[in-house]
């Protein structure tokens, strides 16, 4: 473009940061990877890096993921981008703006360190943190946001067997958005919200209980869930 010089404007570097959650052991855990060189160094931090010339975001987060992490090819992960992350001083080293990633992972593999993070583990989110950089900030803007997917897609479906109580699918929910519900409300929800969950006739599984054996569900064709099944804190409020 005449007239335009690119040399006027200080330059600064482009990062990508993942969230990246899963359910282990009826807890909700996050991917961190430590930190193997300055600055931080020691520390834990959420997998990524810096964009290369050649490549989008979304390219960098996955090949960041796979290098420090060694998860890659992993079929169910879905990375949806979070926001951006411009504070001047976020980065000791330089300007550095940071686009943030999350995802909810189902049936993940076992992480390991590589590239420049010394390890990577699966970390209970709630013993997450103090995490480097402003990395807590995008971990808990994260949590808020799949959260919030679960309330609008049938997501919560993929955490469960392929076939499923209504016990085990309100498990997924409370782990989480990390509150109770009330078992009888949720179940009339699930059941009305047209294609989220099917019976599978005939079956049922003991869970334990002096009652009857649950019946078993499947997931269903729908992939959105119209009404949304809204956290117990956001409902009432406008849609």
């Amino acid at each position: 473009m005449r007239g335009y010089d690119k040399h006027a404007h200080e330059p600064f570097a482009v990062t990508v940061d993942l969230a990246v959650f899963t359910l282990r052991a009826g807890a909700l855990h996050v991917l961190l990877v430590e930190r193997g060189q300055q600055p931080y160094a020691g520390h834990w931090a959420l997998p990524g890096g810096f964009v290369q010339p050649a490549e989008s975001a979304e390219t960098a987060a996955r090949r960041e993921l796979a290098e420090e992490t060694g998860l890659s090819d992993v079929k169910e992960l879905h990375l949806e981008q979070l926001r951006t992350y411009s504070e001047p001083d976020r980065d000791p080293r330089m300007r550095v703006v940071s686009v943030a990633f999350a995802a909810l992972l189902p049936h993940p593999p076992e992480p390991h360190g590589g590239s420049d993070a010394s390890d990577a583990r699966w970390v209970p989110y709630d013993s997450a943190g103090p995490l480097a950089f402003d990395h807590d900030t995008i971990l808990a803007d994260a949590h808020e946001r799949v959260g919030a997917k679960l309330e609008y897609t049938c997501l919560a479906t993929a955490f469960c067997p392929p076939e499923f109580t209504l016990g085990e699918l309100q498990e997924v929910y409370e782990t989480v958005w990390g509150t109770g519900l009330d078992r009888p409300n949720f179940r009339r929800k699930v059941l009305s919200t047209p294609g989220f969950v099917e019976p599978v006739p005939g079956a049922a599984r003991l869970t334990g209980g002096r009652g009857k054996p649950a019946a078993l569900y499947r997931a269903g064709a729908a992939t959105a869930l119209h009404p949304p099944l809204l956290r117990p804190s956001r409902e009432g409020r406008p849609a």
